[in-house]
């Protein structure tokens, strides 16, 4: 699912909204989402999961062509951990 498939499946199911009134929601959630997680900050959504930021330090890896070394900066990645709700639901136990 994308994000426009997002707002038309909540649009339709809530027909007193506007579509352009549920895209402003969706929006804005995602943006406080990713807000959160660039200061650093750990976001929960009770029974769906967490999204947090790792940091990965600085190393040495390898060019895969050449097999030369190469300089891998420290960087963050975004984490997901599944809440036990949906992990249950996709398991066939909810």
């Amino acid at each position: 699912m994308i994000r426009s498939e997002l707002i038309q499946m909540i649009a339709e199911e809530n027909p007193h909204l506007f579509q352009r009134d549920v895209e402003r929601i969706v929006n804005t959630i995602f943006e406080e989402i990713t807000e959160a997680m660039a200061r650093g900050d750990r976001v929960e959504l009770r029974g769906f999961g967490a999204f947090s930021v790792k940091g990965r330090d600085a190393r040495t890896g390898r060019n895969p062509r050449t097999g030369e070394a190469v300089s891998v900066e420290e960087k963050h990645v975004p984490f997901f951990k599944t809440g036990k709700l949906l992990r249950d639901r996709l398991n066939g136990e909810g």
